[in-house]
């Protein structure tokens, strides 16, 4: 557990750290000083000054950051961010953005040669297709059973009847003949065969008689899936494709939760904070590495479009500004934009304070 956490903190360190290196690169590239490259936030435990730059590492491992000259006032310098063009100043800005989305793309990438999850139909003819649980709806009786994301079920214990021996496991590898039989057995109990990684068990789930809509008797969604890899020469125009339908997927997710909020209805979406994702990160681990790559680049895309929204604080926020900038002819007040930039930052972290404590309150 302990191993698996470290990794997970390392992992989102790296992310955080490409992100900041896409804006120090593009800086660079456009004659920008930058002055600090910082893993870790102040107070500074060491650095060593390469050029113009100082890259140092600080006490605080909760993230990264640059300082690039001129990036926050006006300096009067031929190095100075705020003295280039607009669209070198927001290919700076949105370089961060940029390496989230090329980060995922070379994680999905890996993941396609390696031989990732694909998702197939009932009637294709595949070697080991498998019924795997996509999501598990809060409070069903598959979530009180103990099913998880991820999970495969690979036969299915009717209960006893006089058509019906005891005991007797039926492969499982559509979903639809789990569908039908969910449907015929409601209101009693069936055990399901899962695999979880290396592991193999049995769960007790006991069926609804009147589920909720679009839930089901289990309360889960269901995929029919299949192992499939490709060769180097294919993998990374596969990983690139791969990374453009999920971030296609959560914009489609965030809509629809938006959605929901203004129609007044529940979505089934759940914000995660640190906590929850890290708790994801150990859920993950346990099923191999592909999934665990495969979570790596799903955080990756998501912060990508996270960063890429147009709200103060974040780097969609300052592109927004020099795109109200480039309209006006003229710079925006740094004063205003500043006091701007830390009510909606003061925002953001009463959001994770409340986050974080739901996602804690959701592990017991």
């Amino acid at each position: 557990m302990i191993l698996v956490i470290l990794l997970a903190f390392i992992s989102l360190m790296v992310l955080v750290i490409i992100h900041e290196w896409g804006h120090f690169i593009l800086a660079r590239k456009f004659g920008v000083r930058v002055d600090e490259f910082g893993v870790g936030f102040p107070p500074r435990l060491f650095g060593k000054k390469i050029g113009d730059t100082l890259y140092s590492v600080n006490l605080l491992p909760f993230g990264a950051f640059v300082r690039i000259f001129g990036e926050d006032g006006q300096e009067n310098s031929p190095d100075s961010f705020s003295q280039k063009p607009i669209w070198q100043r927001s290919l700076i800005v949105l370089g961060g953005v940029i390496t989230f989305w090329i980060t995922a793309a070379i994680l999905l990438t890996v993941v396609m040669g390696l031989g990732a999850n694909i998702t197939v139909s009932d009637d294709e003819n595949l070697k080991d297709p498998r019924v795997q649980v996509a999501q598990v709806a809060s409070g069903s009786p598959a979530a009180i059973s103990g099913l998880m994301p991820g999970d495969i079920i690979r036969s299915i214990v009717l209960p006893e009847s006089d058509s019906e021996p005891l005991n007797v496991a039926f492969p499982i590898d559509k979903v639809g003949q789990l569908q039908s039989m969910t449907q015929q057995y409601k209101g009693q109990v069936l055990t399901l065969n899962i695999e979880r990684g290396q592991e193999s068990f049995k769960i007790e789930i006991m069926l609804r008689n009147n589920p909720p809509e679009n839930e089901g008797p289990m309360g889960v969604a269901l995929l029919r899936t299949a192992i499939m890899s490709y060769p180097w020469y294919k993998a990374p125009l596969q990983g690139i494709v791969a990374t453009g339908n999920m971030t296609i997927v959560i914009i489609v997710g965030w809509g629809r939760a938006l959605s929901g909020v203004f129609q007044g209805e529940t979505s089934g979406v759940q914000v995660m904070g640190p906590v929850g994702i890290f708790s994801t990160f150990v859920q993950m681990s346990q099923l191999g590495a592909v999934y665990f790559l495969q979570f790596i680049a799903l955080i990756s895309v998501h912060l990508a479009l996270f960063n890429i929204l147009p709200i103060p604080v974040v780097d969609g926020g300052r592109f927004l500004f020099l795109m109200i900038e480039a309209v006006r002819k003229r710079p925006f007040p740094p004063a205003i934009e500043q006091k701007i930039n830390l009510a909606f930052f003061s925002l953001l972290v009463a959001l994770m304070v409340w986050i974080t404590f739901r996602d804690v309150a959701r592990l017991f």
